[in-house]
């Protein structure tokens, strides 16, 4: 009985040997002659790789390609590779079916550092492996992005701005520029990137930002390939804080606002709004900025003839770029929460404007309702963003559907006024 399980294991061995012949010759010890147990050898004299000999540099824009040396066609295949860059970055690649070549898929980026391994085996199956470093050339041509608003605090309804340097009108080049372009908020939101036109890109969640997020933006384009012999450059991230939902409901057909934080009223003003003629912009508006002293003139936005004016204006909160302000108006005091009198601007005492003032900043939100009055635009004078549905504003993706048509970038800068 005690001899049982020593048979046992012999039997087991014997049966081993028997079905893999030469290669155990003992139980679970292997030859040294077969392949698999051979260390891989130095496959220099198997392969060929066509970058650059020396120093000089891999052109970005030709493919990587690794070959089997034509004296080594009958005896020797490669079975992988795999190639990475400085940043952990995999490049693509195919592997032709006899293992004769492998050639890269995805783009080579620009001014990086690659490491490309190897592995092949010849006639008798045994493995070899060759490591490459090299180089590719720097892009003679650089995409970079600048990030808006500047770094800082700002409202719930602040859109990300994203400037690039050169104009991108391919629907795959969009893709590719915006697949680089990162927004990490927490906490975290579903938003989207939308083109304005082809140097202009806004970003805005789905909801606006929540009250208190950490919000960083940056770009990931660095040396990839956007379209021919156009690479993406280094751009400066940027970080923002969002502040608390302040919003105010400008309401022209009662004069009168209101206004909230998170949600709650904290003030209700009488107001003025655009008379006929001149009504306020219908439409959800972000503040813009805010100035203490403004001189207006009609003339500036081309009111002339017997409704020329020239005010000295104190506490003035922009919404547009062509100079729609919510501002101090003491000239028509007797007609707020009664009448809609200006040219346009949200007009309310000085003390009310004051407060107003030192309430809100950029970024906060001004919903004007029951104007008579043209909707606000969605870009050009101003950020219009959250006029759009999210719907449509995925849309103007170049992930996700068909791009908006938008002015360019010169005719938005035309908009911005010099007062």
């Amino acid at each position: 009985m005690n001899q049982t399980p020593r048979l046992s294991s012999v039997l087991r061995c014997t049966l081993l040997v028997l079905a893999l012949g030469s290669v155990v010759t003992a139980c679970g010890g292997e030859t040294k002659s077969h392949p698999l147990s051979a260390k891989p050898f130095d496959a220099a004299r198997q392969i060929v790789f066509n970058t650059p000999q020396g120093a000089a540099k891999a052109s970005p824009d030709k493919p990587l390609e690794v070959t089997v040396a034509e004296t080594e066609r009958t005896g020797a295949r490669i079975t992988d590779v795999t190639v990475v860059d400085d940043s952990g970055h995999h490049l693509a690649g195919e592997l032709a079916a006899d293992g004769s070549r492998w050639r890269s898929t995805g783009a080579l980026s620009a001014g990086a550092k690659y490491t490309a391994r190897v592995a092949t085996e010849d006639k008798k199956g045994a493995p070899g492996t060759r490591t490459l470093g090299f180089e590719t050339s720097p892009a003679k041509r650089q995409l970079t992005v600048g990030f808006g608003p500047e770094e800082g605090t700002y409202g719930v309804g602040q859109p990300i701005i994203a400037e690039l340097s050169a104009p991108i009108e391919d629907r795959e080049a969009r893709s590719v520029v915006e697949r680089a372009l990162k927004v990490d908020s927490k906490p975290s939101v579903d938003g989207a990137w939308h083109w304005v036109n082809d140097e202009v890109l806004h970003f805005r969640p789905k909801d606006y930002w929540p009250a208190g997020a950490k919000v960083t933006v940056s770009s990931n384009l660095q040396g990839v390939k956007v379209s021919h012999q156009l690479y993406g450059g280094a751009s400066d991230p940027l970080k923002l804080t969002i502040g608390d939902r302040v919003e105010a409901y400008t309401d022209a057909s009662s004069h009168w606002m209101t206004v909230l934080r998170n949600g709650e009223v904290i003030n209700t003003i009488p107001i003025t709004t655009g008379k006929p003629g001149f009504s306020t912009r219908n439409g959800t508006k972000v503040v813009l900025g805010k100035e203490y002293f403004v001189r207006m003139r009609g003339s500036s936005v081309g009111i002339g003839g017997s409704e020329a004016y020239d005010l000295p204006v104190y506490y003035a909160t922009r919404v547009t770029w062509s100079g729609e302000y919510v501002h101090a108006a003491p000239w028509s005091i007797g007609s707020h929460g009664y009448a809609n009198v200006s040219h346009g601007c949200t007009g309310m005492s000085t003390g009310n404007a004051a407060w107003f003032y030192e309430t809100v900043r950029e970024g906060d939100l001004v919903h004007v309702i029951n104007s008579v009055g043209d909707e606000m635009d969605t870009f050009g004078n101003g950020y219009g963003d959250w006029n759009l549905s999210w719907a449509d504003w995925r849309k103007g993706s170049a992930l996700v559907g068909a791009v908006r048509d938008g002015s360019s970038a010169t005719d938005v800068a035309r908009l911005r006024p010099r007062i």
